[in-house]
């Protein structure tokens, strides 16, 4: 992991966050943001949580583990557990056919207090759109944009 790519946003839906934060409250301490395709990173530190529209806010964060890309189906049988889908039947829905697919796997994930309003986000990082793949940011971007450390 380089400084440049400490931390990586993940941009969620608030249906699916609220389903992260209610699995970690019920003791899943690892858990996996499906992604279609082969996208997201391949090494980082931490990983912010971005809810999206209407929310439009830095929710929480956890620790990166691993990116893995594979078969769809395998991913499923290996790792749906860990993620917010509660049946194959809703998992095949959101991969929409698509053959490859991408977990990025966390750990301890933590709701901030305080959420971090995009306004504040997209002038620190001086953009006027959060890309839908997310975003790197460094470790001193992070914690401007916190104004702590994590």
């Amino acid at each position: 992991m380089t400084e440049e790519r400490y931390a990586y946003i993940l941009v969620e839906h608030e249906p699916y966050w609220k389903k992260r934060v209610e699995q970690h409250g019920k003791g899943v301490s690892t858990q996996a943001f499906v992604r279609r395709g082969k996208v997201g990173p391949m090494d980082a530190n931490k990983l912010l949580f971005y809810v999206k529209l209407p929310a439009g806010e830095v929710r929480g964060h956890g620790e990166f583990i691993e990116r893995i890309s594979g078969a769809s189906d395998e991913l499923w049988n290996k790792y749906g557990s860990e993620t917010v889908f509660e049946s194959k039947e809703d998992y095949d829905k959101f991969v929409e056919g698509h053959e490859k697919m991408t977990l990025i796997r966390f750990k301890n994930l933590q709701e901030f207090n305080t959420p971090l309003p995009w306004k504040e986000m997209a002038a620190t990082l001086g953009i006027k759109k959060m890309p839908n793949g997310g975003r790197f940011l460094n470790h001193q971007t992070l914690n401007s944009l916190l104004k702590m450390e994590l």
